[in-house]
Formats: structure tokens, C-alpha cells, sequence
């Protein structure tokens, strides 16, 4: 059988994973809300067809529409891509019923990793140090007060099945944790169909380090190094660079080594990107695992050298791993920024519309993913991400020259970006110090704000 993807996602990532796919020689199927019917990779694609409606929940949501669409075109293989159904244990467990590839980990993995309770429990059996806090689901406000008593204000209480910044709520005594538990709850509910929560102790200002995992179906597992992403907004990542300014060659090893114990635990099988925080003393705690490929993966690939996409598309194909451990270098310092259409006067309100005018920078060292182009109407419907800068230098210190020069010759016109204030960013003394934390947005746009 003649191998064939179905790319179940939009934007950016869905040009991404085309791309691969073209370079391995395999045929690709876009699937398409009609909101997207003019979007790139409906274009790019070797064939495409329409899923549903503008709303996600009737069309990239749509299970029974996506799968219609993989076993219509006689594709082997779906990709899911970030966001949308990528972590759903579900839609998993449809595919591999339908006896087609998911380009991902098994059902039974993301089932076992998305449940945020669970996933704890199993970085403690594995020896992973994780923050103090629930044994598993927090169930009633009653029960919560006691462990809340038990670990210490301030606490966080989470969405077992959280993601994306949502579920999540910061707590610092008991009037605020009797006002919020039963809200957070609701959110919960609201964003991932399950009331379901946990409490966790709140580290405060930590550092925000992912370990990048790629592991096979013959037990072969590497890491590819850490991600810092503490530059965050409402624990939405906003830039990314590797390697962290913060983390030693013995934290990465470590991280590394817990990441590869976690995985090998599980049984995992292609990408995946085990969570830590990291307190001001260096010590690390499990967060989450995401079950497929990041956001943020192309600066891992810039400075490793590894495609992780085409890594995932040859894994799911039953390839071993083209990389051991030993052939994992990492060269110079890799930084990425999330270019959203936001307005940032306006309380990062979203700013879809009509793109007018495109410049895209370049030069050396200098990527751009996006599925963007002029006369390109970016939808309401879906989230603000327009693209993203990536960039590779010799040493941080070049990579933060290159962004600095790649966000002044980045224009879009026609609606609001945040490209300003990334530019901003990349002059702001703690950054280029590489001295920051979780909170660094918090006081960055009050300092903005009050010398406006």
C-alpha cells in the first residue's frame, strides 16, 4: 500500500507536517473547516477536503467526520498535530480501531498521560521528584481544605485534563480556596468536558524547562535537550530558547535521564515532551506530559539537527530511531517567538481580519513557520497564532541580535500583532541577562505600561 497522511489540524503545523510528508515522498489529504477553504495548506496539499463548518467542534473536533475523510482518500496515517484532537485519547483509540497509523503514542499512553493525577503517580514510581500536593482527583471543597492545610498556601488547583493555560487557578489562603474550587471545577468542565481536579503546592516564580523525547517501537528512547519557555502570559508560552540561560549541563542530564525513565515507564512510542519546573535552587518536579509534537519544537530541531516531524512520520511507519543518544550534539542557541494576532493596548484582545501587507524577514539562521500570505483573512473562529520566528546563532547573545533584527523586518499590516512587543522583549536588560522566571510577563507590562 501506497503510504498516505491525513493531516487532521490547520495553520502552521498542518504546512509543517505537509512538508515532511513531501520530503519522505508521501502523499498528504488536508482536511478543512470552510472558514480555511482559502488557507495554504488546502493549497499545498496533494488533495483536500472540507470537514465541516467554521466552528471546531464541526470540523477539527469532528471525529467521525476526520475519520470519514482518512478511509474516503485511502490514507494509512493521520497526523493530529498540536491542539485539537492531538491528545485525545478517543479519537486515538478510533484510529487505531480503524486499523490506521496515529502518528503519535498509543491510545492507552495518552489516556494514561492526560489524566494530570495519573501522570504524577507514575513520575513517582519512576523516582521523578514531583510537587508536594494531592495523592490524585481533589473531589470536594471539604477535601480540599485539609490538603491545602496539609502542603501550605499558596497552592494551585488544576484541571485533570487541563491544557492550554485553562483549569487552572492560583489559590493563597482559605478565602480565596472556598471562593474558587467549585469555579475551577466548572472551568474544567467547560473546557475539557470533566469537572475533575487536583491540588498541587505553588512553586512561586520557578522556571518553566521541557525535555523533548523521541522513543520507537524497539524500546529505543533519546532526549534532545530542554526547552525553557518561562516567557509566559495566563501560562500561554510566548517565547521559547534553547538552551535555558538557567539550566546546568548536570540539571539537563538530569531532566533528561527522568524524562527517559518516565517514557521507557510508559512504554511510549514518537515524540513527546515531559514538563519540569525548576525552583530558584535548581531542584526539578515533574509537571505534565505532552503526548505529541510541541509548538515550540523548532528551535530543538535548530540547534540538534533533528526533524522531529519527519522523525514521527518514519517512527509511526515502524522505523527505528535514526539517532542514539551518542549522536545527540547541540550547537549554538536557538530562540523562537509566537507571533499572535492580538492587540496588546487592548488587553491582548484577538484581532482577526484582512492581512494587507507581508514582509517576511530571512537571512541566515533566520525560520519562519506560518500559513500566512497577503490578502490572507485570519479567522475568528480559531487561535491568534500567525506564525513563528525562529532563530539560530553561534551563542545567545547572536540569537538575540538576529530576533531583534528578524521582528524589525517582520510587517503585517491590516490588523494587530504582538510583534512590538516581542521586539520589546528582546531589549529588556533581565531577558538579555538571561535572568527570568515565570512571572517575568506580570512585571514586564506593568513596567511598559507605567513608562507609556
Amino acid at each position: 500500500m501506497q503510504n498516505k497522511v491525513l493531516v487532521a489540524n490547520r495553520g502552521e503545523i498542518a504546512l509543517r507536517i505537509i512538508r515532511a510528508c513531501k520530503e519522505l515522498g508521501i502523499s498528504t489529504v488536508a482536511v478543512y473547516s470552510t472558514a480555511d477553504k482559502d488557507s495554504l495548506h488546502v493549497k499545498f496539499a496533494d488533495e483536500a477536503i472540507c470537514i465541516g463548518s467554521e466552528k471546531s467542534a464541526n470540523s477539527y473536533l469532528n471525529i467521525n467526520n476526520i475519520i470519514s475523510a482518512a478511509i474516503a482518500t485511502g490514507c494509512n496515517a493521520i497526523h493530529p498535530g498540536y491542539g485539537f484532537l492531538s491528545e485525545n485519547e478517543k479519537f486515538a483509540e478510533i484510529v487505531e480501531k480503524c486499523n490506521i497509523k496515529f502518528i503519535g503514542p498509543s491510545s492507552k499512553v495518552i489516556e494514561q498521560c492526560g489524566n494530570k493525577a495519573n501522570a504524577r503517580k507514575i513520575a513517582q514510581a519512576c523516582g521523578v521528584p514531583v510537587v508536594k500536593g494531592s495523592d490524585g482527583i481533589v473531589s470536594n471543597l471539604g477535601e480540599a481544605l485539609t490538603i491545602a492545610q496539609e502542603v501550605g498556601y499558596p497552592i494551585l488547583i488544576k484541571a485533570v485534563n487541563g491544557g492550554g493555560g485553562k483549569g487552572i487557578s492560583i489559590v493563597k489562603n482559605e478565602e480565596e480556596l472556598k471562593r474558587t474550587f467549585e469555579r475551577t471545577m466548572l472551568e474544567a468542565y467547560a473546557n475539557f468536558g470533566d469537572r475533575s481536579v487536583y491540588i498541587e503546592k505553588l512553586i512561586e516564580n520557578p522556571r518553566h524547562i521541557e525535555i523533548q523525547i523521541l522513543a520507537d517501537s524497539y524500546g529505543n528512547v533519546i532526549h534532545l535537550g530542554e526547552r525553557d519557555c518561562s516567557i509566559q502570559r495566563r501560562n500561554q508560552k510566548i517565547i521559547e530558547e534553547t538552551p535555558s540561560p538557567f539550566v546546568s549541563e548536570e540539571l539537563r542530564e538530569k531532566m533528561g535521564q527522568a524524562a527517559i525513565k518516565i517514557a521507557k515507564y510508559l512504554g511510549y512510542v514518537n515524540a513527546g515532551t515531559v514538563e519540569f519546573i525548576v525552583d530558584r535552587e535548581g531542584n526539578y518536579y515533574f509537571i505534565e506530559i505532552n503526548t505529541r509534537i510541541q509548538v515550540e519544537h523548532p528551535i530543538t530541531e535548530m540547534v540538534t539537527g533533528v526533524d522531529l516531524v519527519k522523525e514521527q512520520i518514519k517512527i509511526a511507519y515502524g522505523h527505528e530511531l535514526s539517532y542514539k543518544q551518542e549522536n545527540i550534539h547541540f550547537t549554538g542557541h536557538a530562540l523562537e517567538c509566537r507571533i499572535n494576532a492580538e492587540d496588546v493596548d487592548n488587553n491582548f484582545a484577538p484581532s482577526p481580519g484582512k492581512i494587507n501587507n507581508l514582509v517576511l524577514p530571512g537571512g541566515f539562521g533566520v525560520r519562519i513557520d506560518s500559513h500566512l500570505y497577503s490578502n490572507y483573512v485570519v479567522p475568528p473562529y480559531y487561535d491568534s497564532l500567525l506564525a513563528k520566528l525562529i532563530v539560530h546563532g553561534q551563542n545567545r547573545k547572536e540569537a538575540i541580535r538576529k530576533m531583534r533584527i528578524a521582528l524589525e523586518q517582520f510587517v503585517i499590516e491590516g490588523i494587530k500583532t504582538n510583534i512590538e512587543f516581542q521586539y520589546l522583549i528582546m531589549h529588556n536588560p533581565d531577558f538579555v541577562r538571561g535572568s527570568y522566571d515565570t512571572s517575568f510577563i506580570k512585571r514586564f507590562i506593568e513596567l511598559v505600561r507605567s513608562e507609556a
